[in-house]
């Protein structure tokens, strides 16, 4: 009896300093685009990218994206952020060109198709592309990348696809449009109403980089974002700048913004210069109807201007184009106000403690609950010893 309590004891010590491995659910996290015919610059160029839909940071240590003929086998590592993206390269950097892969793997996706599978670090299957019959998008002769839809796979519209931005709006999910009837243009003869279109709401301007440590030609971006859970053309919707020399960028008939889904334009294509002293920005549906506007003053270098859900805004050096805003927190604000000179800083780590801020308490519960079972074992060997002794 003295011997089996005394492993009791030895095993609930060790399970108090063990912290739970938890495992992730199903489509946490998916595998998002697909570039497996490589690029115009060569075949050999080929890229893969992970979107994380939840929440919540999700670490990628131990988790491997492999090939069911295990002739592709890649083991992940590090963070892939709340509505973000993680893009793999094969190879080399060089593959999507001014985007900086988040891991350069070795192996080659084979034209007439793969199996790709991805597993979390308890070995669960999280997503599984099962095209070992034949890509199911995606152009070899283009370069046209597969893309992940709210409901299958689609070609992207652009070859090189979207890496680590929102892909393509799906041709296949329709756009509600609401109508109204235009009193003012009914007439006494029964003739029929005319109807006026109007626009949905929830189209926002979300994040702003006036002043890139890079070139400003080159690398400042305007970000939007869709609040509806439908697809919705931007056709004739306007973005207007209001202060130096203003320009006004109006969206061709092609431009669609996904469900909850992010636009980011960059200079190149908008030809907005974002003054870094001070500027505006409007935006306008196609009647005319200014819908949106955002003012900024002294844009600081490196940072972002970022909307926050109570629709205030933030500069942050945490630049999250095409996925949801990083914040940061009052004390981080506070301090920042204090020495506004110095861009606040979320790093990784910063990140990390606060996501597992959770599961670092449930861990405490488990230890001292351990740790007063085996409080309590202790208490009866020591009993047993007593009555050994006495007998």
């Amino acid at each position: 009896m003295k011997k089996i309590l005394k492993v009791i004891f030895s095993l609930l010590f060790l399970f108090a300093f063990i912290s739970p491995i938890q495992a992730a659910n199903s489509l946490d996290i998916v595998i998002n685009e697909i570039a497996w015919m490589g690029t115009t610059s060569s075949a050999n160029d080929e890229w893969i990218e992970l979107f994380n839909p939840t929440d919540n940071i999700v670490s990628l240590d131990n988790w491997i994206l492999k090939s069911v003929d295990d002739k592709l086998k890649i083991n992940l590592k590090e963070q892939i952020p709340a509505k973000g993206f993680y893009l793999l390269e094969r190879t080399d950097d060089t593959s999507v060109p001014d985007i900086t892969a988040n891991m350069i793997y070795t192996g080659a996706l084979n034209n007439n198709g793969v199996d790709l599978q991805l597993f979390d670090n308890l070995e669960n299957l999280i997503d599984e592309v099962n095209c070992s019959g034949g890509w199911i998008a995606g152009d070899n002769a283009t370069k046209q990348t597969m893309e992940k839809t709210s409901t299958d796979w689609q070609t992207s519209e652009n070859p090189g696809g979207t890496p680590m931005t929102q892909n393509s709006a799906s041709i296949t999910e329709e756009n509600p449009v609401d109508q109204k009837i235009d009193i003012m243009n009914t007439t006494s003869d029964n003739q029929e109403p005319k109807l006026q279109k109007t626009y949905p709401v929830g189209i926002i301007f979300n994040e702003i980089l006036p002043s890139p440590e890079g070139p400003d030609a080159e690398e400042e971006w305007i970000e939007i974002y869709n609040q509806n859970p439908f697809l919705v053309s931007l056709s004739g919707w306007k973005i207007e700048d209001s202060i130096g020399q203003i320009n006004t960028f109006t969206f061709p008939e092609d431009y669609q913004i996904t469900a909850n889904g992010f636009l980011v334009l960059n200079r190149q294509i908008t030809k907005i210069t974002l003054n870094n002293d001070e500027d505006t920005l409007k935006l306008i549906q196609p009647d005319g109807v200014m819908v949106e506007q955002v003012s900024f003053k002294n844009a600081s270098l490196g940072q972002s201007y970022s909307n926050t859900k109570d629709n205030n805004w933030l500069w942050t050096s945490v630049l999250t184009p095409g996925a949801e805003n990083i914040l940061p927190t009052p004390t981080e604000i506070e301090l920042n106000q204090q020495s506004p000179s110095k861009p606040i800083d979320l790093t990784n780590q910063e990140l990390a403690s606060v996501s597992g801020q959770e599961t670092t308490f449930k861990n405490y519960y488990l230890f001292f609950f351990a740790l007063l079972i085996a409080f309590l074992a202790g208490i009866l060997i020591l009993k047993l010893d007593l009555k050994k002794k006495i007998k």
